[in-house]
């Protein structure tokens, strides 16, 4: 036994010498800048990839850039292929009208349970909702579309339809954009609550301190010192609402339409890249080329979207010693 503790001392002494221990610092550093290299090269190959072939598809002659951004026809798979087929607005109502619907659905409601959570919920209550609010996340969004399909669409068609006269189409927008606000709720939610944790405790018991009660002191002080990762939550809400793709494949159709009626079948841009998809279209034809155009679209809509959000993050952000 005592040999074992020696070796073991002996081994610890060699690892802890100045140079094995240096080496070994400089080892972890050099894991983790690859590490950070590595997710570098991959997204300047996801974007190299994704805007080769953009490009190709804008430089056919059966392309117009100006008719592709301000057109109102989408067309891609018809049988004479001109310019005026190729107009992509469609798909960009589609996607933002669900995503708009997602976004008041979703805001109130995760900005509610971020409140609660944050300011009224006892620890107890608290480890067992957070958790609970988080598994909404984790369930395939495959299963919300057909939620949808199955739940949503009926009790719209019996309220509307039969009720009202109002005419509900089986694929819909607005069911599929009440998935997608149920999806992302617990993202809403979880990053504003992490905001509003974040404001120290001093902040509440001044105002506490001037008789201010609990709700005046969630919505006037804990609110307004958290705003800019609330802001930020909700943009990225809504960031994950514009990218969503099987639920609303799912569910709102594949009728790329002008229209504002949320109760239409519409067509959103990550439903068009899904149809192609699982289509034969070869390899290089423009058809194929026309995917990677709207997927290029939808990465500079996102891209955007995350600039505003580090943006707001920036311009409101409160540094609390």
């Amino acid at each position: 036994m005592l040999n074992t503790q020696n070796r073991s001392f002996s081994l610890h002494s060699f690892l802890n010498k100045p140079k094995i221990r240096n080496f070994r610092e400089q080892l972890i550093a050099l894991s983790l800048f690859a590490c950070g290299i590595f997710s570098i090269l991959v997204t300047i190959g996801i974007i190299v990839t994704l805007f080769t072939e953009a490009i190709a598809f804008f430089f056919r002659p059966e392309v117009d850039l100006i008719t592709f951004l301000t057109g109102t026809t989408w067309r891609p798979l018809a049988s004479k292929v001109t310019a005026e087929n190729f107009g992509i607005r469609p798909l960009i109502r589609g996607t933002m009208m669900i995503a708009v619907i997602a976004g008041g659905i979703a805001i109130p409601l995760g900005l509610g349970s971020a409140i609660y959570l944050s300011e009224y919920a006892s620890d107890k209550v608290r480890s067992v909702l957070k958790p609970s609010l988080e598994m909404l996340a984790g369930i395939p969004t495959v299963v919300y579309g057909y939620f949808a399909l199955s739940f949503i669409t009926p009790i719209l068609k019996q309220l509307l339809e039969v009720n009202l006269g109002i005419k509900v189409s089986f694929f819909n927008a607005f069911s599929a954009a009440v998935v997608v606000g149920i999806m992302i709720i617990p993202m809403v939610a979880s990053i504003s609550e992490d905001a509003m944790r974040a404001v120290p405790r001093a902040l509440r018991e001044g105002a506490y301190a001037l008789g201010a009660t609990r709700f005046e002191v969630a919505t006037k002080v804990v609110v307004p010192a958290a705003l800019s990762g609330i802001i930020s939550a909700f943009i990225i809400g809504i960031s994950r609402a514009v990218g969503e793709t099987m639920a609303v494949t799912i569910a709102a159709g594949a009728t790329p339409r002008m229209t504002l009626n949320p109760l239409d079948s519409v067509q959103t841009m990550t439903s068009f890249i899904v149809q192609v998809s699982f289509g034969d279209a070869p390899a290089g034809t423009i058809n194929s080329q026309s995917i990677f155009a709207v997927g290029a679209t939808l990465f500079i809509m996102t891209f955007v979207m995350n600039i505003i959000s580090s943006v707001i993050l920036k311009r409101f952000r409160e540094v609390y010693d």
